[in-house]
């Protein structure tokens, strides 16, 4: 049947999810740090998300479309309150994947020696500027992109060296990941974050073993394939958790 029914222009989607938050239905999912319409009857076509969007990506169009299930959407979102697996194939609204920026405390004024005492009893201040932080889910186009110093670091590498915060993540924007351990290839999602936004630098961080190499050759290639090589450099953290390379 021909109906009202929510569009999202994928190319002007941000990654927010704010949409999928603002979607009654569960309608709305975020895949690959892109807002999709995952399932037709899912869809009342009233258009609650579209006030939620601040990239303007969505809007009604009328097409040809399932009609509305209201059961359905009622056994989806029981599902999603009592957190059941969704069934084979049906992607997962996960609010963890929601792109924001982190504010973070200023640091009261403290003596040099007081605050070396502090950081002697674990009392470090998180570094981190964003979030998600996954490569697989960081959307491309996340305002916090904007003429940032990028750390894509293999994840080993914040367990291996004890000071990764204040050494590498402090003033960067960071993503990180696992070659040997996640599918697909970094190099395609790296391109876009690279070539739509304007990037300062690149930091990459990774661990000596070979399979690491991998996350150093995705970002190498993803700066050829957006035509931007802009300044970068690798460091190779030891498994003792030294430094053991600078370039």
């Amino acid at each position: 049947m021909i109906r009202k029914i929510v569009h999202i222009e994928e190319e002007k989607c941000n990654g927010c999810g704010a949409c999928a938050a603002a979607c009654h239905e569960g309608a709305i999912a975020m895949i690959d740090g892109k807002a999709k319409l995952i399932r037709d009857d899912y869809c009342d076509g009233l258009g609650d998300c579209l006030p939620a969007c601040p990239a303007d990506a969505i809007r009604i169009i009328e097409r040809e479309a399932a009609d509305y299930d209201a059961e359905a959407v009622e056994k989806r979102m029981k599902l999603k309150k009592t957190e059941v697996s969704m069934p084979e194939g049906m992607p997962h609204v996960c609010p963890g994947s929601m792109a924001r920026s982190l504010k973070k405390k200023q640091e009261p004024p403290v003596q040099a020696e007081k605050k070396e005492v502090l950081r002697n009893i674990g009392e470090q201040i998180s570094r981190l500027a964003q979030w998600p932080v996954q490569i697989k889910l960081v959307p491309v186009n996340a305002p916090y992109f904007e003429k940032a110093q990028l750390l894509i670091a293999a994840d080993c590498t914040a367990y291996a060296y004890a000071d990764f915060h204040e050494k590498f993540m402090k003033d960067h924007v960071t993503l990180i990941g696992c070659p040997k351990l996640d599918e697909g290839d970094y190099a395609d999602k790296l391109t876009e974050i690279i070539r739509n936004n304007s990037i300062r630098s690149i930091r990459i961080v990774r661990m000596e073993v070979p399979c690491c190499g991998g996350i150093e050759n995705a970002v190498i290639r993803a700066m050829e394939r957006s035509g931007k090589m802009i300044p970068w450099q690798v460091v190779t953290i030891a498994c003792d958790g030294t430094i053991r390379e600078e370039l």
